[in-house]
């Protein structure tokens, strides 16, 4: 049977209204970037990776990730570490921070990571992995997610030897990106293995790497068998591309469209980061938004600016009716509570 892309899921006993995940990145995946994810069509979104070892610490910044909006759900947290007792305690943080769903990192390749015996490297500590998996389970009432490299090597097929035995250990779900850590995101992603992973195991798997249009993604959901695909790249400043493949046509947004975005993203992330540190963090999105849309040197004078509000007033003279397109996006933002721990509000930035 064919399955739709706009079909519901399930993950345990959390419903996906759409089989389009939002992937979680590092330095990408904010609230703004979350929010905006399931506005354009994404049935789960999902956290960039959260340190144990920081939340147990009290680290301001990692605290501070645990910001989660009412319009985010079904949400998922995604930690990452290597010691059992502190993922199951970070797991019991995220879970009363008001995650739907806890997603452990088996599949990070970068060094920082990796040198931790974190993220990829667990792939050949099975045994740890396996306990990891259990000691979260057991710690938190939500469904716990596992995201996987194939392995760490080139031709790995280490996933289809862990996957079975991370879902015994309790992992409601997997996802699969296919490729090895040495490869970090070069080369193809091998979907073959994602199809011998699905008929491994009984619970949703999640087709993750090189899915950028619809065509592309119902293919997969259809030769794999995988319950969802994961977005990750593609969407980054171009969240147009979720609608695409949910719905089919292409989707091509007019300048005053894709400028009133960015400046909601804009705004939306310095509501949560402060002006000091979004400033430099938004300086990649302005070419992910801008660049085949706008002017090549709009980008570059962008990035020079000093404050975000420079850029609003730069890209409003670019486009004046932006204003009106930000005016209806802002109208149409769901208004709720945000969910925190108590926390101190320099945690997230703001001072």
């Amino acid at each position: 049977m064919q399955v739709k892309l706009t079909d519901s899921w399930w993950i345990g006993s959390v419903r996906v209204p759409t089989r389009i995940v939002l992937a979680p990145m590092a330095g990408v995946s904010v609230q703004a970037f979350r929010r905006q994810g399931r506005r354009f069509g994404a049935g789960l979104v999902c956290s960039e990776m959260v340190s144990c070892a920081g939340l147990h610490h009290g680290n301001e910044r990692t605290l501070g990730y645990l910001r989660i909006a009412s319009d985010e759900h079904p949400l998922a947290v995604q930690i990452f570490g290597s010691e059992p007792a502190l993922m199951a305690e970070a797991a019991r943080m995220v879970e009363a921070a008001g995650a739907d769903l806890v997603d452990v990192n088996f599949g990070c390749p970068v060094r920082k990571v990796t040198r931790t015996g974190a993220g990829a490297t667990l792939l050949d500590e099975p045994g740890r992995a396996c306990r990891i998996v259990e000691a979260v389970a057991a710690a938190v009432p939500v469904p716990v997610t596992v995201k996987m490299r194939r392995g760490l090597e080139d031709g790995s097929r280490t996933c289809l030897e862990l996957g079975p035995r991370l879902v015994e250990a309790g992992a409601a779900s997997l996802t699969l990106h296919p490729r090895s850590a040495r490869q970090m995101y070069t080369g193809r992603a091998e979907h073959a293995l994602t199809a011998e992973l699905v008929s491994l195991v009984g619970v949703p798997v999640v087709a993750s790497g090189d899915i950028t249009s619809s065509q592309r993604a119902r293919t997969l959901l259809g030769d794999t068998g995988a319950a969802a695909v994961m977005v990750g790249r593609a969407a980054q400043g171009n969240p147009w591309t979720l609608r695409e493949i949910l719905d089919g046509p292409e989707q091509v947004p007019d300048p005053d469209e894709v400028a009133a975005e960015l400046i909601l993203f804009v705004r939306e992330t310095v509501r949560e980061l402060g002006e000091r540190r979004a400033a430099g963090f938004l300086k990649k999105f302005y070419g992910w938004y801008l660049r085949g849309r706008f002017p090549r040197q709009l980008v570059q004078e962008l990035v020079r600016l000093q404050t975000t509000g420079e850029v609003v007033e730069r890209l409003l003279e670019e486009a004046p009716g932006a204003a009106f397109v930000f005016q209806r996006l802002e109208s149409e933002l769901p208004v709720g509570q945000e969910v925190t721990l108590e926390l101190p509000i320099s945690a997230y930035g703001g001072g």
